[in-house]
């Protein structure tokens, strides 16, 4: 089986290849741009001979392709995407570049070429339910949309398209919409691994005993990413084309609850204070991202076997190397 996997040197993509990697009898081919940081992968042995990697750019269709007429996979998980939000009011065109056009232009490449019978894995965001009222949780796929955000408009936008070319050309789409997930590996710009990094630099007296937050009040459901890339996984197996799942664990936390678990792993939590640094809080906030994932699991079978506090722990030891 040949898989490919877009957004390959990124948080999620890291791990999806060490999934992949575990399995037998696939040919792991990954994209990666000229520019991209291969800081996440170089954990795995032999990274240039064990995958097969391709140049690509998203936003260039005939870039995409090359790679799909090179490749014809019989797997693509389509990770390639701007995926931090803050950035994405001050720089919405370049992520709907990103996430719609390059979303596009590997549909096109897939109906251009007749590759009808590979399938895809378009993975969504819980942020595009948005601002949903405390009466209609817990989120199903039929619960409104109400996106307060850029990055969250293009990622309906993409599903969307992958519905469409289902729809009109055949394309096997397999839509699900993962709500968040962290682990080992998340860039700092990301609230816990944001507050792992200053915990971490405290304990190293790197910095005041200060953590600095945004809004600590949003309610989630938490997942480990090694979970989720086997949710991936499962569902490009076991889904039927077109229809939406929503993945994620049962955990339900405030943003504020992860954090005080985190200092409570520290030795410096007594002397620790939290600060409220408005460049951090963004001009709006879905306050309730809790969706009902029991379709999923009662198709796929998947179940979490990582405890999130083992994920807050491990975030933690991972910044704690890194900033020694």
């Amino acid at each position: 089986m040949k898989v490919l996997v877009t957004g390959a040197t990124g948080f999620v993509g890291s791990h999806l290849l060490d999934f992949l990697l575990k399995l037998e009898n696939v040919e792991i081919h990954a994209t990666r741009r000229w520019s991209s940081r291969m800081s996440l992968v170089d954990h795995i042995p032999d990274v240039e001979q064990s995958i097969n990697w391709h140049l690509c750019d998203l936003t260039d269709p005939f870039s995409v392709d090359s790679v799909i007429s090179k490749v014809k996979p019989d797997r693509i998980f389509h990770l390639g995407a701007q995926s931090f939000v803050s950035p994405s009011w001050s720089a919405p065109d370049l992520y709907f570049r990103t996430n719609v056009l390059g979303t596009l232009y590997l549909l096109e490449a897939l109906r251009r070429l007749d590759l009808s019978d590979t399938r895809v894995l378009l993975p969504g965001s819980g942020e595009e339910y948005g601002d949903v009222p405390e009466a209609e949780l817990p989120i199903r796929p039929e619960t409104q949309l109400r996106p307060v955000n850029p990055y969250a408009v293009s990622k309906v936008a993409q599903d969307l398209l992958g519905y469409e070319h289902h729809k009109s050309y055949g394309l096997h789409i397999v839509r699900i919409r993962a709500f968040n997930h962290e682990g080992p590996r998340r860039d700092r710009v990301f609230a816990l691994p944001s507050f792992a990094w200053q915990i971490a630099r405290v304990e190293a007296s790197l910095m005041p005993p200060v953590v600095k937050v945004g809004n600590l009040e949003a309610l989630r459901n938490w997942t480990d990413v090694r979970d989720m890339v086997q949710a991936y996984w499962l569902a490009l197996e076991k889904c039927p084309p077109a229809e939406l799942f929503l993945i994620g664990s049962q955990k339900v936390m405030t943003v504020r609850e992860c954090l005080d678990y985190m200092l409570s792993k520290s030795p410096k939590q007594d002397a620790i204070t939290i600060e409220t640094d408005a460049s951090l809080v963004r001009p709006t906030e879905p306050l309730r991202l809790v969706a009902d994932t029991e379709p999923f699991e009662k198709l796929t079978g998947f179940c979490c076997e990582i405890p999130f506090e083992q994920t807050l722990e491990d975030t933690l030891n991972y910044w704690r190397k890194k900033v020694s």
